[in-house]
């Protein structure tokens, strides 16, 4: 693992990407469900969500999910029997506090549709905010993070028909080391706290599970919520290489908030020693952390592979990412703003990013039975999202009335 000894001169959130994942496993299951780590690398990106661990992902009200005005596909057929397996992993996959990183998979028989999920939680990135327990800007271990992801609600919930995962195996990442699951550094932020900012290669067993145990899949779709919504881009083009023959899709869930600005990028990616692992591909040559923003994965995943489709969900006054886009330059009114202005980003590059951007001030949508029944201008979310991971490229989806809440 690469060692970091920088300290945080600057206020900021940044990304990118390694080169290895962790060994071999001692799982729960059989001993064989991970293949050698892939060779392939992913890109620097830019500041992460960081938002108050009691609500890493957004709560939702209880609801009663209604029925969509486009029926699910014919093929769907929700398994509710299919168990979750704890995965243990060996000691080069770690949490921020050295403890064990464990993972979770559900895998449905005869399925060929795979699901890699990446949760949310925040990032650390100083002395203060990086100091071990249950109250600050991340979760340091698994334990912390939840140790199941079986909360039964948003896509994990399989009792709801409309469900359009409800089919697919699921390869469930939690998210334990404040680096938005991006980082490959020890970083010692004083005598006292030492970081273990291990996420790429947490990150990556878990696409290691899939091409050893879903190497015959038809259909990946790579997504997660806030910091986890953050590297869907770039573990889709991962994703992409390792498994050439299956159609793939990702979705950044909480995340589109965050302008790229060098100086940020550069500071936080010297702290979890992101530049070294800068992919080998072409559009990547003579890259540095400094170059890559969050909107920026979207354009290189998809400039490197065309074939990938992408899409974002956002809420205009997302409270979390208008606390923390502020530390990147972003004033008290400018989210909405940066929201178009990354999407214009993006596909300025030539790639293609429908958005949904729904008003108000939560912070996510996957995890929450409420994306079942959230509507905007007279679009249904759910039916948004379905058509998106059926194939379609769905249209923008945009509040008319998204005045900032008093």
């Amino acid at each position: 693992m690469g060692k970091s000894r920088s300290k945080l001169t600057a206020l900021g959130l940044v990304l990118a990407m390694i080169a290895a994942a962790c060994g071999g496993s001692d799982s729960t299951a059989t001993d064989d469900d991970v293949a050698p780590a892939t060779t392939a690398a992913p890109a620097a990106t830019e500041p992460p969500p960081t938002e108050p661990p009691a609500t890493t992902e957004a709560a939702a009200p209880e609801t009663t999910a209604p029925a969509t005005t486009q029926p699910a596909p014919t093929t769907l057929v929700p398994d509710t029997t299919a168990e979750w397996v704890t995965h243990e992993t060996n000691d080069d996959c770690l949490c921020a506090d050295g403890s064990e990183y464990t993972y979770f998979t559900r895998t449905v028989p005869d399925s060929t549709k795979v699901l890699l999920y990446f949760q949310g939680g925040g990032a650390c990135f100083n002395e203060v905010m990086c100091q071990f327990g249950d109250d600050g800007t991340y979760l340091p271990n698994v334990t912390l993070a939840g140790d199941t992801p079986g909360n039964n609600s948003g896509i994990f919930n399989y009792d709801i028909e409309a469900n359009p995962f409800a089919d697919y195996s699921v390869v469930y990442m939690p998210y334990c080391t404040g680096d938005v699951h991006l980082g490959d550094a020890t970083t010692p932020y004083s005598d006292d706290l030492t970081i273990e900012h291990n996420g790429f290669p947490n990150a990556m067993h878990g696409l290691d599970f899939i091409t050893a145990n879903h190497a015959d899949a038809t259909e990946v779709f790579v997504t997660g919520s806030s910091a986890g919504g953050v590297p869907a881009p770039l573990f889709a083009a991962l994703a992409a290489e390792a498994l050439p023959d299956a159609e793939v899709a990702a979705l950044a869930d909480a995340s589109g908030g965050y302008p790229s600005n060098p100086a940020v990028n550069g500071v936080i990616g010297g702290l979890w020693n992101t530049e070294a692992a800068i992919p080998d591909w072409p559009e990547l040559e003579g890259a540095t952390a400094a170059n890559f923003g969050i909107p920026d994965l979207f354009h290189l995943a998809g400039n490197h592979n065309p074939d990938i489709r992408f899409a974002r969900y956002d809420n205009a006054w997302d409270s979390v990412q208008v606390s923390f886009s502020a530390f990147a330059g972003v004033g008290e009114e400018g989210l909405p703003a940066v929201l178009e202005l990354n999407e214009q980003l993006v596909e300025g590059e030539g790639v293609d990013l429908p958005v949904y951007i729904a008003p108000g001030t939560d912070h996510t949508i996957l995890t929450g039975d409420a994306m079942y029944s959230l509507e905007v201008e007279g679009v249904p979310f759910i039916e948004w999202l379905t058509s998106f991971v059926a194939g379609e490229t769905p249209e923008d989806v945009r509040c008319v009335e998204c005045e900032k809440p008093e």
